[in-house]
């Protein structure tokens, strides 16, 4: 049925949906029962006036009843047919049920959006079994396991008169195989929840470089000590197992090196001490790079700073390429971070420091203070923009000490909330959502 055709079917509906009788919506509309009667069996075209008087009789927008269910909805609905039916006919009807039941094709829509979201999960969660040797072999684990206590318990239960040496040995066996069983599922639960342990579930070169860090609390005392060389770095570099992961610690420990031969941590201390943990500030008075800052004061021991700080840098494509947590505030371990973040705003408009106050989604008590900047990394060339990477410093307020010199509050200063990430965040009404979140309600 075309489109236009449809107007008297909707004011039908509404006028159902609202409990009016024909009669009553004609009086509120000012207009004859007869000649509505004609309206609402599609037998009389109407516009202008007339529309927009049954429409506030109905207490709704002239565009619903013109226009009918959303244009989303429809082609959404015409995706589950597609999808489904496969036929034309019914792909021709689909907006006669938009607007006949809209409550059910809501509902359809909400199964089919659900439907596909769970195949889509699925599928990554098939190609990350494919392609993730660590969750291969532990699922193998737990399949050899359970596949060797059911033949062990069958031969208890079906073997009448078993020898109680025999009998012992399979018994045996089920206490072994039942407890490499719990080994494996406990290491499976605890690579999913991303413990603190990190030697778990390393499979990347990534993971091994975040494990070497962790392990020197992001700190390396003997790159401080003035005896200190750069050969020390193809030392360390070396107990990585990938050549990935050396290349990766490699540069990172040339960049650490460089930085405490421009910035000592004694210096830097007693600057903190004096103008508190503000990026800018100190870097204004040692007369050195913000960045620069930011990299020392993540490396630096949280019993000599007034409060713990965090640090996280991305290159212009918004991977990260260094985590450095701060307690309260996760940071992904997989994928992109929050869109929300200060850090990537400032992709868009390198060597200007932003200075944002964060909540964090579920935590309504924490709040962080964050510094952020993008600077470029490759010089400057005829025709083509340099390269750059963005650096976020974050610190909690709430968990701070005094400071030795308080901050003024700027005018100026955002406040803002943000997440881990899309899928790890609860805030459904965000602009920035680029995915549903699993911790949505319905999902």
């Amino acid at each position: 049925m075309p489109r236009e055709t449809l107007v008297g079917t909707r004011i039908r509906e509404r006028r159902n949906l609202a409990g009016l009788r024909q009669a009553e919506l004609a009086r509120r509309s000012g207009i004859s029962a007869s000649y509505l009667n004609l309206i609402e069996h599609n037998r009389r075209r109407i516009g202008g006036k007339v529309l927009q008087d049954i429409a506030r009789a109905l207490d709704v927008e002239p565009a619903v009843l013109a226009d009918g269910a959303e244009a989303s909805l429809i082609a959404s609905l015409r995706d589950a047919v597609g999808d489904r039916a496969g036929g034309v006919p019914e792909l021709q009807r689909v907006e006669e049920l938009a607007n006949r039941f809209p409550a059910w094709s809501r509902v359809l829509n909400e199964s089919f959006q659900r439907i596909t979201s769970l195949e889509k999960r699925l599928a990554a969660a098939s190609d990350r079994l494919t392609h993730d040797p660590y969750l291969a072999a532990a699922f193998h684990d737990v399949l050899s396991s359970v596949t060797s206590i059911r033949s062990a318990a069958s031969i208890l239960s079906d073997t009448a008169e078993l020898e109680p040496a025999w009998r012992d040995r399979f018994h045996r066996n089920l206490n072994e195989d039942s407890a490499r069983l719990a080994e494996s599922s406990q290491s499976l639960v605890n690579y999913f929840d991303n413990t603190e342990d990190a030697g778990i579930g390393i499979t990347t070169p990534e993971d091994e470089v975040e494990a070497f860090l962790q392990a020197h609390n992001f700190q390396i005392p003997a790159f401080e000590a003035e005896t200190s060389s750069e050969e020390m770095i193809q030392v360390e570099a070396g107990k990585m197992r990938s050549a990935a992961a050396r290349f990766m610690l490699e540069s990172f420990l040339k960049q650490y090196w460089w930085d405490v031969q421009a910035l000592s941590a004694d210096r830097l201390i007693k600057a903190v001490a004096e103008f508190g943990i503000d990026p800018l500030q100190l870097a204004q008075h040692l007369l050195v790079d913000v960045t620069l800052v930011m990299r020392r004061l993540a490396s630096l021991d949280e019993n000599q700073i007034p409060t713990p700080v965090g640090l996280v840098i991305c290159d212009a494509s918004g991977a990260l390429s260094y985590r450095k947590p701060v307690a309260g505030f996760a940071i992904p371990r997989f994928g992109a971070g929050c869109p929300v973040w200060p850090l990537y705003r400032t992709l868009s408009a390198p060597l200007q420091l932003f200075q944002t106050q964060m909540t964090y989604s579920g935590d309504q008590r924490g709040v962080y203070q964050s510094y952020a900047i993008a600077v470029p990394v490759t010089p400057s060339a005829y025709n083509q923009p340099p390269l750059l990477r963005a650096y976020m410093l974050i610190r909690p307020v709430a968990l701070s000490k005094s400071d030795a010199k308080p901050r003024q509050q700027p005018e100026n200063e955002q406040h803002t909330r943000v997440g881990v990430s899309c899928r790890l965040c609860g805030e459904v009404s965000c602009a920035a959502r680029r995915e549903p979140s699993i911790l949505a309600e319905g999902l």
